[in-house]
């Protein structure tokens, strides 16, 4: 999310939720941080009952990126112990979220969502990533070589 926010696309921290096989998008989401600038429309306070099946008082927010152009990212280490980032460009669609309290985005990528779990797995990324606005992808290759850290798009 740091690398998102300093080179100024936003950031929401992100997982695999679920596919949809029928508009073919992968739900990102998660019930933590979330960059507001990048939220399509106002987002909701949810008042919550249940914490990761935990019972519990309080309230967690529940947003969307923006419907458009994304990049997801990804930073995890290789087998020798060096940093990674992955890449992944897509597109927010306007397709519809769960109302559980979490950040959530349904996303369409090039790839068919089997294909493309494949081949992020494929990368041995870490359990989560960042969605930012706009094709960052070229933008994370630059930020990549400046670490010195190998980067991969998909």
């Amino acid at each position: 999310m740091k690398i998102s926010d300093i080179v100024g696309v936003g950031g929401s921290f992100s997982e695999i939720v679920v596919v949809d096989y029928v508009d073919e998008t992968i739900l990102l989401g998660h019930d933590g941080p979330f960059h507001v600038a990048i939220s399509e429309g106002k987002p909701t306070l949810r008042g919550m009952g249940l914490y990761h099946g935990k019972q519990g008082t309080g309230v967690s927010v529940e947003a969307k990126v923006k419907t458009g152009a994304i990049t997801t990212l990804n930073v995890t280490q290789t087998g020798d112990g060096k940093l990674k980032m992955i890449s992944s460009e897509g597109q927010s669609t306007n397709g519809p979220i769960m109302r559980i309290g979490n950040t959530q985005t349904p996303v369409k990528f090039r790839d068919h969502p089997d294909t493309y779990m494949s081949r992020w797995f494929a990368e041995a990324p870490t359990h989560h990533c960042v969605m930012s606005i706009g094709h960052n992808a070229s933008l994370f290759q630059k930020v990549a070589e400046l670490m010195d850290v190998k980067h991969v798009t998909l």
